[in-house]
């Protein structure tokens, strides 16, 4: 979704081809890969389901969605290329490494939570780099933080600590990395 923003209210200079090709390979390298590790790791006994609530079955999956997102940024998405979504992944590599450490020291943390806060904070930057006027999609964008915070707490798979870990998680690392590129 970070990709998206930037494509449609970022000031890139790609073709529509070249567009295209960048959304393809985060789409695989964020979306389709982990997709495939967690059937793969869930055929294997290592995690109950796609939703992973147990702990110890979080640290595999973020282990590989962190060693994917240094790919992607060591192959495609470099920062003379592309830097404000080098460091938008940048901040996700950091979120993904603060919840994996959290895990050690048996604290869980939302991952939707981390997911959303950081694109909230991502497309306010982007507006503001940009001086795009996008706050119906900023509203919506802080409307679902709190949806998604809901639904975590009705469906009972995080506490309202659980949530906030997260949502700071998310927000934290967005937010140094903004120096580097706002």
């Amino acid at each position: 979704m970070g990709t998206i923003a930037y494509l449609f209210w970022g000031k890139n200079y790609f073709e529509t081809a070249q567009q295209l090709l960048i959304l393809l390979q985060i789409v695989i390298i964020t979306i389709l890969i982990p997709l495939a590790f967690i059937y793969l790791l869930k055929a294997f006994g290592k995690v109950d389901s796609i939703m992973i609530s147990d702990l110890s079955q979080r640290k595999i999956p973020l282990i590989i969605q962190i060693i994917l997102m240094v790919i992607l940024l060591k192959q495609s998405i470099t920062i003379d290329r592309i830097p404000e979504l080098f460091f938008f992944f940048a901040g996700g590599i950091i979120s993904a490494l603060l919840a994996l450490g959290l895990l050690f020291v048996r604290i869980k943390a939302s991952l939707h939570m981390i997911g959303i806060s950081a694109l909230t904070v991502f497309t306010i930057a982007l507006s503001l780099y940009n001086q795009v006027n996008i706050l119906n999609v900023i509203a919506v964008l802080i409307l679902l933080n709190g949806l998604v915070a809901a639904s975590r707490l009705a469906m009972q798979a995080h506490d309202f600590k659980e949530l906030t870990i997260g949502f700071l998680i998310g927000v934290a690392p967005q937010l140094l990395l903004l120096y580097c590129w706002l």
